[in-house]
């Protein structure tokens, strides 16, 4: 992980332990037609996570989820499947609110760190063998996912 980044990243949660926003938020269990998730380790944070991010002011939610599967895996067509849950996430000192969808696409489909300032790596995992590192909340809802379960509660 890149010393600036690590910095930048520092900044803004001192910046929002300070201010405390309400962000909103959109996350994806992304798979393809073999079954398998599509994953992101960022350069700022460590571990595996589902790509994501933070929706703008006077952006939609499926919007934003297009915008964020575009710049961080290379995603331009999905099909939504359906939300699997509400969250809310008090860390970092903010107020977030994350809706994370179940995306598909096809088998064969590739994934790409699209940016390569915010993301070190893109890969596909069975759901089954996921990579060390995974992080806990992205663990939680895979596991969601695969009960069947609708989530909702805290990140």
């Amino acid at each position: 992980m890149a010393l600036h980044h690590q910095i930048i990243g520092i900044a803004a949660r001192t910046y929002w332990r300070v201010i405390k926003p309400r962000t909103l938020g959109v996350r994806s269990l992304v798979l393809d037609g073999d079954g398998r998730v599509a994953l992101v380790r960022h350069t700022y944070i460590a571990g595996w996570h589902m790509p994501g991010g933070g929706v703008k002011k006077r952006e939609g939610f499926e919007a934003g989820l297009a915008r964020e599967l575009r710049e961080e895996v290379g995603l331009h067509a999905f099909a939504v499947e359906r939300v699997l849950g509400i969250y809310h996430n008090l860390r970092e000192g903010k107020d977030d609110h994350v809706v994370v969808f179940v995306t598909r696409v096809p088998a064969g489909t590739a994934v790409t760190a699209a940016d390569g300032l915010e993301i070190a790596e893109a890969a596909w995992f069975a759901l089954d063998a996921l990579p060390e590192g995974v992080s806990p909340a992205t663990a939680r809802r895979i596991a969601e996912y695969r009960a069947g379960t609708i989530g909702a509660g805290n990140w």
